[in-house]
């Protein structure tokens, strides 16, 4: 990486717009994923740490490039979600979303999580997404056809610490 990067997990008001923006950057996202992803930042603000989203992220020269969501899986004892990771189009390939992922996984174990679980879809769009968590030491747990819409299917990854 030739960029050098700032990493935050403080969540603030202009992170709205700023996740709405990485997200846009990628064309992987529908407009009503845009949207949830808005809502776990708002969530975060209101509630803070009680809101069960947790933030990581990264910067240069002042603007956010990428940024990853996770949180603990409501009744499970050490089962955390990576709810997003999501790095802008123009620094993807530059091991952003290793390092975003890498924190993630940091503070889930400083937690006490113990598995962590992603899911996405599995339209050919996503190829390199699934290839990213398995060369990252995810593996697939399942996949539900036709989850999302017709042709549209669920991937869950798994990793155990």
């Amino acid at each position: 990486m030739s960029e050098s990067f700032s990493f935050r997990a403080t969540v603030r008001p202009g992170d709205r717009e700023a996740v709405r923006a990485v997200l846009d950057s990628t064309g992987f996202f529908y407009p009503e994923e845009t949207a949830v992803a808005v809502e776990l930042v708002d969530e975060r603000l209101a509630r803070g740490e009680a809101s069960g989203y947790f933030f990581d992220f990264a910067e240069t020269s002042g603007r956010v490039v990428g940024y990853s969501c996770y949180g603990p899986i409501a009744c499970t004892k050490a089962s955390y979600d990576l709810f997003w990771l999501v790095v802008r189009q123009e620094q993807r390939g530059r091991g952003l979303g290793r390092l975003l992922l890498a924190r993630a996984e940091e503070s889930i174990r400083r937690q006490g999580g113990r598995r962590v679980y992603i899911e996405t879809s599995s339209r050919p769009l996503y190829e390199p997404t699934r290839g990213f968590y398995l060369a990252c030491g995810y593996r697939i747990e399942a996949v539900l056809e036709e989850f999302y819409a017709p042709g549209d299917g669920k991937v869950i990854f798994v990793k155990a610490f």
